[in-house]
């Protein structure tokens, strides 16, 4: 099943924030060992990517607080079940596998089928990113 285990938030957060030219003024040194096992997302992770997908999409102003209200929730369940079950990962991965399947459902229904489709070949594009990442790391 090629979908991700992460929620929609944090994958796009992760990835359209590192490859967003204007965010990209100064390169962010990033931790080659994580501090923790489940790493919190920032509260400001909602919005930035908001603001990313507006552009990319072309988001109406009534999409944008929509899609934003989405990933807001996403991130506040996300950290919470990371809290709760951080140390429980089976039960950390299905619950984060189930708050992207809502988020996932909420955004279907909030963008028109074409910005829908724009923001999946998206998804494809990091997580293929991200992979590579992972594979040039692991030696």
């Amino acid at each position: 099943m090629p979908t991700s285990r992460l929620p929609l938030a944090v994958l796009l957060a992760a990835s359209l924030l590192a490859g967003c030219a204007r965010r990209n003024k100064a390169d962010i040194p990033v931790a080659s060992t994580p501090v923790a096992p489940a790493p919190v997302v920032a509260p400001t992770a909602a919005r930035d990517l908001t603001d990313v997908l507006t552009e990319e999409l072309n988001l109406t102003t009534d999409q944008r607080a929509k899609v934003r209200a989405v990933f807001t929730s996403t991130t506040e369940q996300a950290n919470s079940a990371k809290q709760r079950l951080g140390s429980n990962r089976p039960a950390l991965l299905a619950e984060l596998k189930r708050i992207n399947a809502s988020s996932e459902q909420e955004l279907k229904g909030i963008l028109t089928p074409a910005q829908y489709q724009q923001l999946k070949t998206k998804q494809r594009q990091v997580q293929a990113q991200m992979q590579a990442r992972k594979a040039g790391g692991e030696k």
